[in-house]
Order: C-alpha cells, then sequence, then structure tokens
C-alpha cells in the first residue's frame, strides 16, 4: 500500500473522526453541570398517598424478594402497590400475596390477554396505570428485578415537584457478577452515553432525551393527557419511546442519578446481557431511521474505532511514516481514548463492588458497537419469555 493511500485513508478516518468527536463533545459537556446522585429523604405529610407504584411481572420469583422488601420499606407517600402479572408460572403471584398478608398497599392483579401490536411490559403497565386510584398524583413504574432503598420514592417525588419535572426517571446501581458482564455491561452503557445525555445534565432537546423503565414517574394528569402507554404500545424501548412523546407534547422530562437509591441484577453473565439488554439499547423504536443510522456513524467514529486505529497508527509510525495526516489522526484517537478513561471513571459510581473487569470495558466497545449495529437490522422476535410475530 502506498503512502498516497495511507494518506487517503487517514484524512478520510481524520475528517469523519473529527465531526463525530465535535458532536459526541456538544452531548458530554453538559454532564459537566450535571447535579450530584439523587438522596434518600423522608416524606412530608403533604406527601401522603400521592404515589400509586405499578410493578409488572412474569415469572420472576427468582429475583423478587428484594424488590418486595425494598417496597414494603417506602413510606406513607405510597398509597398502593400494583403488581401486574402476566400469567407466570413460577410461583410469583404467590411471593406477591405473601407480601401482601404483610403489607396491605400490595395488590395483584393479571393482565388481560396481550392485543395485537402491543408488548408485554407497556400493556401491563398500561392495565396498572388504569386499575390504579385516581386519588395518586404520581404513577410510578418499578420493574421486578430492582432493588428499591429506602427513601426512594419520596426523594423522586421531592425532585420532580423542586424541579418542576411532569416526568422523572433514575439511572440505577448496576449489581454485576461475572467477568463477561463486568467486560460487556459497561461497554455497552456507554453507548447510551455517548448517543444522549449525561443523566442529572439537565434538560434535553426530545429527541436526545434518555429515560429508564427500571424507576419511571410520570403525572397522573400527563399519562392521562397523552392515553397511557399507548404511544409507546409496541415497543421494546417503551421508556425511551414514551419519554420522547411525552416531551415533545410540552412537558418536562428530567434524568437523574438513582445510584443512593435504587439497585438492579439485570441479566446473568456475558450472553444473558448480550441477548437481552443488547436487543433494545438501538432504541430504533424511539427514534427515526435516520437518527439511528447517525448514531450507528457517531458510535463507530467514537467508540468502536479509537482502539483499533490508535493500534493502526502505532504499526505505521513503527514503519517510519510520520506524515502530518497521520499524526494528527494517532492524536485525535488518543484524545478519544483519554475521554473514554474519564467515561469510565465517571461511571463507576453506577456500579456496586467494582471488578476490575469493569476496567478493560474500553476494550469491548467495538463488541458494543457491533451488538447495536445488528439489533438496528432485525425486528425482536421474543422479549422476557414471549413470542412476538
Amino acid at each position: 500500500m502506498s503512502q498516497t493511500t495511507v494518506g487517503a485513508i487517514c484524512l478520510i478516518l481524520l475528517v469523519s473522526q473529527g465531526i463525530a468527536t465535535l458532536i459526541l463533545l456538544s452531548r458530554l459537556v453538559p454532564g459537566l453541570r450535571r447535579k450530584p446522585p439523587l438522596k434518600p429523604v423522608e416524606p412530608t405529610p403533604e406527601q401522603l398517598g400521592k404515589v400509586s407504584i405499578i410493578v409488572p411481572t412474569l415469572n420472576e420469583a427468582a429475583r423478587l424478594d428484594p424488590c418486595l422488601e425494598g417496597l414494603t420499606r417506602q413510606g406513607y407517600e405510597v398509597r398502593e402497590i400494583i403488581f401486574v402479572d402476566s400469567n407466570s408460572q413460577d410461583g410469583t403471584p404467590d411471593r406477591v400475596k405473601q407480601a401482601q398478608s404483610k403489607d396491605p398497599r400490595f395488590r395483584l392483579i393479571n393482565d388481560p390477554p396481550l392485543p395485537p401490536n402491543w408488548i408485554g411490559r407497556p400493556w401491563a403497565l398500561h392495565n396498572g396505570f388504569l386499575a390504579s386510584s385516581p386519588k395518586s398524583t404520581w404513577i410510578l413504574g418499578i420493574d421486578a428485578d430492582t432493588q428499591p432503598q429506602p427513601g426512594l420514592v419520596a426523594s423522586l417525588i421531592t425532585t420532580a415537584e423542586r424541579e418542576g419535572y411532569d416526568l422523572i426517571s433514575l439511572a440505577p446501581q448496576f449489581i454485576l457478577a461475572y467477568p463477561g458482564e463486568w467486560w460487556l455491561q459497561p461497554a455497552l452503557l456507554v453507548t447510551l452515553l455517548y448517543r444522549a445525555f449525561s443523566p442529572g445534565g439537565g434538560q434535553a432537546i426530545p429527541e436526545r432525551i434518555m429515560a429508564n423503565g427500571q424507576c419511571f414517574c410520570c403525572r397522573r394528569s400527563v399519562l392521562e393527557a397523552v392515553g397511557g402507554y399507548q404511544s409507546a404500545s409496541g415497543s421494546f424501548c417503551d421508556d425511551v419511546t414514551l419519554a420522547r412523546y411525552i416531551a415533545l407534547a410540552g412537558y418536562r422530562v428530567g434524568f437523574a442519578d438513582g445510584a443512593n437509591l435504587i439497585k438492579v441484577r439485570m441479566y446473568q453473565g456475558f450472553w444473558e446481557t448480550w441477548q437481552e439488554w443488547g436487543r433494545s439499547l438501538d432504541l430504533k423504536d424511539a427514534c427515526s431511521p435516520q437518527s439511528l443510522w447517525c448514531d450507528l456513524w457517531l458510535l463507530l467514529n467514537v467508540q468502536a474505532l479509537p482502539i483499533p486505529i490508535f493500534i493502526f497508527c502505532l504499526i505505521l509510525l513503527s514503519y517510519g511514516l510520520t506524515f502530518p495526516t497521520l499524526l494528527a489522526l494517532l492524536a485525535l484517537n488518543l484524545f478519544l481514548l483519554l475521554l473514554r478513561l474519564i467515561i469510565t471513571f465517571s461511571i463507576s459510581n453506577s456500579y456496586s463492588n467494582l471488578s476490575w473487569w469493569f476496567w478493560l470495558s474500553p476494550f469491548a466497545d467495538s463488541l458494543a458497537w457491533l451488538r447495536i449495529f445488528l439489533s438496528a437490522r432485525q425486528i425482536p422476535r421474543q422479549w422476557r419469555g414471549r413470542v412476538y410475530r
């Protein structure tokens, strides 16, 4: 390969990565002003009975107990805790009934058969919303694999009312166990940070809003105005879809760091993390095709390629090639790698009991991009034990 060809390749990469880096910085810079993680607070008398909690369940018996315990420890701001079960076959309803015998706020209902064009999770949440008390001001969706900490709900509504949010969701603290998931999961998380805005970084434009359905709190009046969860009925990323729809309707949406308030054990091991979480991370149900493929281009340039290109540049330098375009490309990718290292440190608080495998997650960045790319080209056919056609 001639030096002219190598120079042309370096120039193309430099221009593409340079543009992508400027876009990335425009998204990351607001995060420098992000607010610290929310802290637990005690409810006030004015918050009595303000919140209805909805928990969708489908064969969650093996991991439900921490969620049940955490919800029991919430205060009098919680009016009711509605579990919407989708015909679980593993004893999940029995676990809820046992909790109900100790806490009268617990309720167990079954959602009707899944209609066409609905995904199971938003369908369960929608039915829980319809069954909730009209006296509640806030509707809080909580996933069954979460571990709510004391003071979670009071902190959520205190923050939402103080900041004027109509919807607020929290980024949790992740609980990981196996080396493969410690290596891959942070790289997948970074794809979200590079495409949106940091939790606690302030109000974002609707098309870049991020949300987390594991802890998703919305004013009842807003849900009523937008028809409940219908706008996200067919979405495999219903949380982001609904949050962006609500933002486009003119309501104020917030996304905060909830590492002190809620923990989650999502998936077991590398393969389940790759298969299950990777299936929805492309966010194709929440954005236009043009936006999706622009994001893939961005992630390719600023996350997937820096390590390979950095190595490529070092190899060329070892052969005595030192032309300006090559040196500029090397410097740009060194900057992107340093930026990734800073991001790695900044998200370390989002993990419980860090493993050294976590610090190797940048080496999984190319694989994370591949997972998003593969998912973007496919329509999911199975999710949480349900098959969709």
